[in-house]
């Protein structure tokens, strides 16, 4: 029994002491922490949806996750060959060009009205703290923090492995301008030497100028937040992008509810929508779409055009690694909603949206 006892203490004396790594970042004090406690988002010692959001579906628990996880993963989770990319250069780029470059999964270059603007890049080869788990998948990593340039805007929509990534945010730190950011969110970046002036961190409902022409308004999503334990100390947030020529809506990650309608009711019509496609299942269907919401999704939004996003690096559900851009983009040529899906490192030109190849067919 003392030796029992004593192995369980060491473990979590091992595991607490991992946790402060800086990696896992830092939750808010001072006045972010008083920001955050006055928040209408933030009741009963955590942020909260404007929905009842269980973690888990109704007729799902964390055994029937594990065992489905054992039985019932996909044989193509994730790609046999190596990934087909462009390698667009972003150092020399048209300054004049609106153009949209995806690296696959949630992180994507937007160059409009001559600002240039990052959103949640991951290029460290994994979305977790642990570089041997959750590997990028075999030819999406062609950019590194070196092919950038600098960045007016970089926007980290919450606090995940996947969406915000410590060595990459790190490398890509004497580029960036301004950080647009999520309430809460900030705590981690200013524990990793961002200056408190360079973040501008967001709540619901809240805006902010950029520069002349350029503004951003943090909208609602339907998810949660956390790099350790405790969850919910940091909001998850879209954001509506407004720029002298465009309307754009930076997704991040959410489940399907009236909150796409309303924004697209108060802030749309939207040239462009960026919105998850992937890592989803039925028993996590409130935080993550299915693909037809997806679609519903952008319908709602009133978007022109939308790009799915949140596939095509990191299998982060059981799902083959293809099916999410299938059953996507089925059901969108089915309503007739456009869509564009580049391959990863394409150029596209935010004027003529002219990209459908399916270069993902083929692949195993």
């Amino acid at each position: 029994m003392t030796i029992i006892v004593s192995v369980i203490i060491a473990l979590v004396l091992a595991v607490s002491l991992f946790m402060y790594h800086p990696e896992f970042g830092k939750t808010a004090n001072g006045e972010r922490l008083a920001r955050i406690n006055n928040s209408p988002n933030f009741r009963d010692g955590k942020f909260q949806n404007q929905s009842f959001t269980p973690d888990l579906a109704e007729d799902a628990s964390y055994f029937s996750i594990m065992k489905e996880a054992s039985f019932k993963r996909s044989k193509r989770n994730r790609p046999k060959e190596v990934l087909p990319s462009v390698k667009t250069s972003l150092l020399t780029l048209n300054p004049e060009k609106d153009v949209l470059v995806w690296f696959g999964h949630s992180s994507y270059f937007m160059q409009i009205d001559g600002k240039t603007m990052l959103v949640d890049p991951v290029f460290s080869g994994s979305a977790s703290p642990f570089s041997f788990m959750v590997k990028s998948f075999e030819g999406s990593d062609v950019y590194t923090p070196d092919d950038f340039p600098e960045i007016d805007y970089l926007f980290i929509t919450h606090d995940h492995w996947d969406h915000l990534d410590y060595k990459t945010v790190l490398k890509l730190k004497p580029k960036v301008g301004k950080i647009i950011t999520s309430l809460g969110t900030g705590a981690h970046l200013e524990h990793w030497g961002f200056a408190p002036e360079q973040i501008i961190e967001k709540d619901w409902n809240e805006s902010a100028v950029l520069d002349s022409g350029f503004v951003i308004t943090a909208t609602p999503a339907r998810h949660f937040s956390g790099r350790g334990f405790k969850r919910n100390q940091a909001i998850w947030a879209s954001f509506v992008l407004q720029t002298p020529s465009k309307n754009i809506f930076i997704g991040g990650d959410s489940g399907y509810d009236t909150h796409f309608a309303k924004i697209g009711i108060e802030h749309g019509p939207f040239d462009l929508a960026l919105l998850e496609c992937g890592q989803y299942n039925k028993s996590w269907k409130y935080i993550h779409m299915m693909p037809k919401e997806l679609v519903q999704a952008a319908i709602d939004l009133k978007a022109k055009t939308f790009v799915p996003v949140h596939w095509g690096k990191f299998a982060l559900a059981l799902h083959a690694w293809d099916e999410p851009i299938e059953r996507v983009t089925k059901e969108a040529h089915r309503l007739n909603v456009p869509i564009v899906h580049p391959m990863i490192g394409e150029e596209v030109n935010l004027d003529l949206f002219e990209i459908t190849t399916e270069w993902w067919k083929g692949i195993n």
